[in-house]
This record gives structure tokens, C-alpha cells and sequence, in this order.
């Protein structure tokens, strides 16, 4: 007869038996998504996973609603390192639901970041700019170089969600009244470049803008304060909505950004999952690297790589001290 000491050893020894036998990384894919952060974000755990975790890690192709669907219905990717959840949230409840994807953690901390923005610079010379009553108060230190007789603002690309967004704002906050014309940038390079130019002439500028982003990784702006605070509920309903036709006043809501495993991923290697689940950037961390990307023409690998080399004051925390030798020891070789 079994003594309540062996029984116990036995459970220990059953437990970690099946730890053990879970604990293999194996074979992983990784959804590359077709924008920098995430590249930058999927080559990172890449190199984490193969040198951290012994793994077998590949990238492939990916895409915010391409990817959601076949983690669902195929289990493949294992991993979509960034995924913005806005536009698939009743995708991604849903395989939560039925057990077949694990929200591991925020893939950036702060969430995806929109506003109106103005540079730094104007607002070190009067700090009433940081405010959408010193935007409107000073409405004619904004001219639309075009035509120096109204105020310009500059709307988010055509063909774009923001495009709506930023619309209805614009009308919530009265800027026509106060003197502004909302400009269409044309496209994303259009908007990029007209704040670009501004900034190294030391211009004014006022706009839409998001992060994480190289241009705000470079030019120090300010997110005008619109008084307001954050409605959900207004911007969910009206603000997105073309058919909103008495738009009341909110700041953007954060949008969550997470990383998605498979469940399955979640079982066969907990230590692998919970490094998922750790790593995490913030909008000024990612802001910085993808500024450094644009500077050097870099792809996602070569940015992984100066990542790992440069910045192990914050991957270091993502892992214990035993990935982290062997991480050093990869390292080494690069």
C-alpha cells in the first residue's frame, strides 16, 4: 500500500513527465505581415524561438484576415506575432471560443496609437498647441500652402478606415468653422511627406497621424488634446461609421494589437508560449527601430538582428537567464 509521501512523488514525477513530454518546440510557423513592425516582429521571434527554445521556426507570408482565418480552420501559422484585432474581432473571439486560438499578450503595449498631431517645436513655443483650443485659437498659423488664406489640415489617405475617422473628427471639432480646410494627402506618402517636409523647415504643420510609425520615430510631434477623454462607444458608432451625421467629439481609442498563437502551439511548448507572451514593445521603443529601419533601407531579418545586438536591455526581460546565454552565445556568431 501506497504512503501518502509516494503517492505524492508519483503525481510529481506523472507531472513533470507530462510537462516534459509537452515542453518541445519542434516545427513553428511564424506570419510575416506585410508592414515593418510586424516583419521586424516576426524575425525577432524567430531568432528567439531558434536559439532560445531549440525550435524549428519558419516564416511565411501573412496578412491581418488571411492569416486569422487559416490559424482557425488550419491551425497554420502557429504564431501571427502582430495582429491588429480591430479589423477581425469577431474573427478572433470566435476561435478563442472554440479553443483553437490563445490571445498570448499585447504585441505592442500601448496599442496602436491615432491622433491629430502637431510638431514639438510649435509646442515648446506655446504650449496652448498641445490643445485643440490653442489648434483653433491660432488657426492661422496653420496656412495651407496652397492658398494662404485658410488653415490647413491634413486628413489620412483615401481608400483608408482613417479616411472616416478623421472626417467625422474634423467636423466634430468645427475646424471648418475655425478657418481649416481638410486637405486630402493623396496617399500615405503623400501625408508622410508633406509632415516630413514641414519638420526640416521648421514649418507649421497639423494632421492626422498613427503609430507606430518611422515618421514618429523621427520627428517629434505632440497628439493634440481634444479635451474630451476617450468615448468607445461614440467612436465605434458614429465616428468609423460614413453615415454618421452628428459626430460628437472623442480621442482615438487605443487599438488592442496582439500576438495569437494556436492553441496547440500554447500545449506543445508552455516555455516557448509564455516568451510570446512576454514579448511586447512600446509605441516609442517601435517608433525608434522603425526609424532605423527606413535610415538603413533594412528588412526585417537585418533589423532583428540589430535589435538583438543593440537593444538587449529589452529583450533580456522577455526571457530567464538560461535563453538569455544562449541568445548571447547566437549572438556571438552573427
Amino acid at each position: 500500500m501506497y504512503t501518502k509521501s509516494i503517492i505524492a512523488g508519483i503525481l510529481t514525477l506523472a507531472a513533470t513527465s507530462s510537462f516534459a513530454a509537452a515542453d518541445k518546440c519542434g516545427k513553428v510557423q511564424i506570419a510575416e505581415m506585410n508592414w515593418n513592425s510586424a516583419s521586424l516582429m516576426a524575425n525577432v521571434d524567430k531568432f528567439i524561438l531558434n536559439n532560445g527554445f531549440d525550435c524549428n521556426a519558419d516564416l511565411i507570408p501573412g496578412d491581418t484576415m488571411p492569416t486569422s482565418t487559416s490559424m482557425i480552420e488550419k491551425g497554420q501559422p502557429d504564431i501571427a506575432p502582430e495582429m491588429w484585432t480591430n479589423a477581425v474581432q469577431e474573427l478572433i473571439d470566435r476561435g478563442v471560443k472554440e479553443k483553437r486560438l490563445s490571445i498570448a499578450g499585447a504585441s505592442l503595449s500601448d496599442g496602436g496609437e491615432e491622433g491629430f498631431w502637431v510638431p514639438k517645436y510649435m509646442v515648446d513655443k506655446d504650449p496652448s498647441l498641445a490643445t485643440i483650443q490653442g489648434i483653433i485659437k491660432h488657426a492661422k498659423e496653420f496656412p495651407n500652402p496652397e492658398d494662404s488664406s485658410v488653415s490647413a489640415f491634413y486628413g489620412c489617405p483615401p481608400g483608408w478606415g482613417c479616411q472616416i475617422s478623421s472626417g467625422n473628427l474634423f467636423k466634430a471639432l468645427k475646424l471648418k468653422d475655425a478657418g481649416f480646410e481638410l486637405i486630402n494627402p493623396g496617399s500615405s506618402a503623400g501625408l508622410s511627406g508633406s509632415l516630413s517636409r514641414a519638420y526640416e523647415r521648421k514649418e507649421p504643420w497639423f494632421g492626422y497621424y498613427w503609430a507606430p510609425t518611422a515618421v514618429l520615430g523621427k520627428y517629434k510631434m505632440v497628439k493634440v488634446d481634444f479635451g474630451s477623454g476617450v468615448h468607445p462607444k461614440e467612436y465605434i458608432n458614429c465616428i468609423t461609421k460614413d453615415d454618421c451625421l452628428d459626430p460628437k467629439v472623442t480621442m482615438f481609442p487605443p487599438s488592442p494589437v496582439y500576438s495569437v498563437t494556436t492553441t496547440e502551439f500554447a500545449k506543445k511548448d508552455p516555455k516557448a508560449y509564455a516568451y510570446i507572451a512576454k514579448r511586447s514593445f512600446t509605441n516609442a521603443q517601435m517608433n525608434k527601430l522603425l526609424a532605423w529601419m527606413e535610415d538603413n533601407q533594412a528588412d526585417g531579418q537585418y533589423a532583428a538582428e540589430n535589435f538583438m545586438l543593440n537593444h538587449k536591455d529589452i529583450w533580456s526581460k522577455w526571457v530567464n537567464k538560461d535563453v538569455q546565454a544562449k541568445l548571447e552565445k547566437a549572438l556571438d556568431k552573427l
